[in-house]
């Protein structure tokens, strides 16, 4: 039998001839997202009702596998409606640093949480502390100094800008003159000035590059003689606006000392030795405490101490009281052992005394004028013009709002009075007023956020 010869096919055409399965594609790697973050550049807040320009909160967030720019950030809860809602709460922004504020409705504290949310459907909270006080006079140019309750002395850092001081602490602060929130800068000369309490900041003044700060010179509330309240300093500024910078020029713990000598010396006129004897609060008719410091007309060397207490004579309707040291700046770099004086200037102000007094570079004078009382925040308060010399009688040019908090004890600086529009800005000291309506006084808070001083802008003509 005979066999056909098989046909073999070419190799190529043998091997397309088989099929050929495909694999499967490999899977695309799935997208993981991490749990967002969020940080407050503070976790407690403080507002005011019907407040203008409020401090606001830094927000940073972020969440790995995502940009920044995906997330979104609002507020999920509240404690306290009634203090402020969700709705009330407001971030800007789109990027990783946001900014957080918020509008008060109703004095008092609120916890609101915050929540960021990713993508992969996560997120993430965090807790702000907020706390609001009432709506004062003057809102729309009212802004709030925080970190310190007590601001009672203030001067010009230019720029904008102003340096605070403090009766509870020795701490100087830099603020934004325009806006309201924490200092930009501290500065606490305690150690260098060998004093372990507080001076009692009162009155300050500024002369070129030096800034002269004075203690209340008096005893303490219960009538103890506390020396670090003696003392005065200075301090040179360098830079100005935001990159102001402040170091020590000097100080003097004897005008105390140097004041009750001289009166004595004059037939006790104005009974200091009395006025500042162990046991015998300051803050009373006959009482010693200093609150006002600045240069007369045309002088660098002469500078006006104003008393808050005693009024002359120390009765009701009594004048207030300026006693020229006629050679301050050199008491505090040590050229002059001991304090000179002219001749006292006593000031109708229709029975108030003084609590702060200012000048510009054109002889014109602001004087704060209020009560000698220790109770200040219904006591009656004027803002008055005056000229510097003592024949001339100072001109009322408004009566201070009170009935709400904080007592007026500064003013930043004087514009030219005769000006159209003129405006000065003035800053209460806030610590004895119970901010938040739960009985704690300001400078009784446990967190400084919570502190604050208020100052306002006000017409003057």
């Amino acid at each position: 039998m005979s066999h056909s010869p098989r046909r073999l096919l070419p190799l190529a055409v043998a091997v397309a001839a088989v099929p050929v399965l495909a694999l499967p594609a490999a899977p695309a790697s799935a997208v993981s997202y991490g749990t967002p973050t969020i940080t407050f550049s503070t976790g407690y807040l403080s507002g005011a009702v019907g407040a203008t320009g409020d401090p606001t909160v830094t927000v940073t967030v972020a969440q790995s596998g995502a940009s920044a720019s995906a997330l979104t950030v609002a507020a999920s809860a509240s404690t306290r409606t009634a203090v402020a809602r969700t709705g009330d709460v407001t971030v800007t922004g789109t990027g990783g640093t946001r900014s957080l504020a918020v509008t008060a409705q109703g004095v008092g504290y609120t916890d609101l949480t915050v929540k960021v949310t990713g993508l992969g459907g996560k997120s993430a909270t965090r807790t702000l502390h907020y706390a609001a006080s009432a709506a004062v006079p003057n809102s729309a140019t009212s802004r709030y100094l925080t970190g310190s309750s007590d601001a009672s002395a203030a001067v010009d850092a230019g720029g904008g800008y102003l340096v605070v001081g403090d009766d509870e602490s020795n701490t100087l602060r830099l603020y934004d003159r325009a806006g309201s929130g924490a200092p930009l800068h501290t500065w606490d000369f305690s150690t260098a000035l060998g004093v372990s309490k507080e001076i009692d900041i009162e009155a300050a003044t500024r002369v070129g590059d030096t800034i002269y700060w004075t203690g209340s010179l008096g005893n303490n509330k219960d009538g103890v003689v506390k020396p670090d309240r003696h003392t005065v300093f200075a301090t040179t500024i360098t830079g100005s606006g935001a990159t102001t910078q402040l170091s020590l020029a000097g100080s003097y713990d004897g005008l105390r000392d140097d004041l009750i000598s001289w009166d004595s010396a004059h037939g006790d006129r104005y009974g200091f030795a009395a006025g500042a004897a162990e046991g015998q609060a300051p803050k009373q008719i006959d009482g010693f405490n200093v609150e006002g410091l600045e240069f007369a007309p045309g002088s660098t060397t002469t500078a006006y101490v104003g008393f808050r207490a005693p009024l002359t004579p120390a009765v009701t309707g009594g004048r207030a009281l300026l006693v020229p040291v006629t050679n301050f700046p050199s008491l505090l770099d040590g050229s002059d052992a001991h304090a000179t004086f002219g001749d006292p200037i006593e000031l109708d102000l229709g029975g108030l005394s003084i609590r702060d007094l200012r000048r510009n570079g054109l002889g014109q004078y602001l004087i704060v004028a209020g009560s000698w009382a220790a109770e200040d925040n219904s006591a009656p308060y004027a803002l008055y013009r005056w000229n510097g010399r003592a024949d001339s009688r100072p001109v009322k040019l408004l009566d201070l709002p009170t009935g709400e908090y904080g007592a007026w004890e500064a003013v930043a600086d004087v514009p030219d009075l005769d000006a159209p529009g003129a405006r000065a800005q003035l800053i209460t000291d806030d610590g004895s007023a119970d901010l938040y309506h739960d009985g704690t006084d300001a400078k009784d808070l446990t967190h400084p956020e919570w502190k604050k001083s208020r100052s306002t802008w006000f017409a003057l003509n």
